[in-house]
């Protein structure tokens, strides 16, 4: 064999793995993009997020709350206190949605919030179990209530009078 067949041969080779293809041809090869770190839409710096989470909390309902914010590194910090349970996981929302990439909540419900939820969901037990005709009862076990069967429907091609 000769030397001229082994070099039409190597670049060859060399031609497919640079994805170098034929005029009229279109290439085959698919060159990677890495990632960016955050989303197009949110190249915000520090700053701008956090005045953005800031104007967010001003316009809401839980801007009475007074809850401070801080961002570094495009995790979002939320210190203080609520007397409603919702108020926390609003906080955590808006700030993802302004762009944070993690959210640290540190909001603390007051003793007053916390019986509230309490007493709301004693108070939904109890409405679930008057609408099944259950007698009120102040504590029961998960493990007394029955699992619903699931919906039965007709096998395809039956005929309606075998339904």
């Amino acid at each position: 064999m000769g030397k001229r067949p082994v070099l039409v041969l190597l670049l060859a080779l060399a031609g497919f793995s640079t994805g170098w293809a034929p005029r009229g041809q279109a290439q085959t090869a698919v060159r990677a993009r890495p990632a960016p770190a955050r989303p197009a839409a949110d190249h915000l710096t520090d700053a701008q997020l956090e005045t953005e989470i800031r104007a967010r909390l001003a316009r809401s309902k839980i801007g009475a709350d007074k809850f401070q914010v801080h961002v570094q590194g495009g995790v979002a910090t939320f210190d203080g206190k609520t007397d409603v349970l919702q108020h926390k996981g609003a906080a955590t929302r808006m700030a993802k949605s302004a762009g944070a990439v993690a959210v640290r909540n540190r909001i603390q419900l007051s003793d007053r919030a916390r019986q509230r939820a309490s007493a709301n969901l004693e108070q939904g037990r109890r409405r679930a179990q008057i609408s099944r005709g259950e007698p009120r009862s102040e504590q029961r076990s998960n493990n007394s209530i029955p699992k619903a069967a699931p919906p039965v429907r007709p096998r395809v091609g039956t005929p309606p009078s075998a339904r």
